[in-house]
């Protein structure tokens, strides 16, 4: 699956043109990688947990997160993926929660995480956060009702 939405993610990141039948099929996937999202988001909460530091759903929910984000960096997905019911508030909560987790005790969502080894910097959970803020600032953009919500 991670391997499935890397190759996604180059895809949507190519800024070669895309034809209108490759918008539609993207504007699909959308939607349904929104709800993956939606669905795992919670997962990634396992990473706080060093043992868990390889649950592969936490690691598709964060490659997830990568493709979302992408995604609303173009404008052909981003009306389509700022209507979306519930992807702007799961992303909010989300943040809020691995915000929490962070403060509660010294873990991968840590602000002040001391890097000392290069395990820490290449932890896919790294910047998980600021991908989260992105895709609340991509979602927010132009969007009154989106940024009243915020």
């Amino acid at each position: 699956r991670v391997t499935l939405l890397e190759l996604m993610m180059s895809k949507v990141s190519e800024k070669s043109c895309v034809s209108d039948e490759e918008m539609r099929v993207l504007g699909r996937h959308s939607a349904f990688l929104s709800g993956c999202f939606q669905e795992q988001c919670g997962a990634v909460l396992k990473l706080t947990d060093a043992a868990d530091a390889d649950d592969q759903e936490a690691l598709v929910t964060i490659r997830l997160l990568h493709v979302l984000c992408e995604m609303t960096s173009s404008s052909g997905q981003l009306e389509h993926l700022q209507a979306l019911p519930g992807l702007l508030e799961t992303a909010i909560d989300t943040l809020r929660l691995t915000h929490l987790a962070g403060k509660q005790a010294v873990n991968v969502f840590t602000a002040m995480h001391a890097v000392t080894g290069q395990e820490e910097v290449s932890h896919p959970a790294v910047g998980f956060k600021s991908h989260l803020i992105r895709l609340i600032g991509n979602l927010c953009y132009k969007n009154k009702e989106n940024q009243d919500k915020v």
